[in-house]
């Protein structure tokens, strides 16, 4: 949920979480439970077919911002199947760690 995250960014901000606390994952393990995100993520100008949309790349990507996406796709509050499907599979370590893994430019 957007509120979730702004929230997140609000307590950053005040010196309520450390950035370490974010950067809790480990992106060697991050590189191995990846692997399946790569199918569509590690693809260069990927289009979903269903439903139609361009799939972003997340090498770069913030850590925090996926950690919150995969925590909302796990509890349906994002839509997608395949991300639901995936990211409930997934522990906090795990989403963690995939997160560590894209931050530092994986894919």
């Amino acid at each position: 949920m957007k509120v979730n995250y702004i929230a997140c960014l609000a307590l950053l901000a005040a010196g309520g979480l450390s950035a370490g606390a974010w950067a809790a994952g480990d992106a060697a393990a991050g590189k191995t439970k990846a692997f399946t995100c790569m199918g569509c993520h590690g693809i260069p100008d990927y289009n979903n077919v269903y439903p139609t949309y361009h799939v972003p790349k997340l090498g770069g990507q913030h850590a925090a911002y996926i950690v919150t996406a995969l925590q909302e796709y796990a509890k349906a509050q994002r839509k997608h199947g395949t991300m639901q499907a995936q990211a409930s599979t997934l522990s906090e370590q795990d989403m963690q760690d995939i997160a560590a893994y894209f931050e530092q430019g994986g894919n």
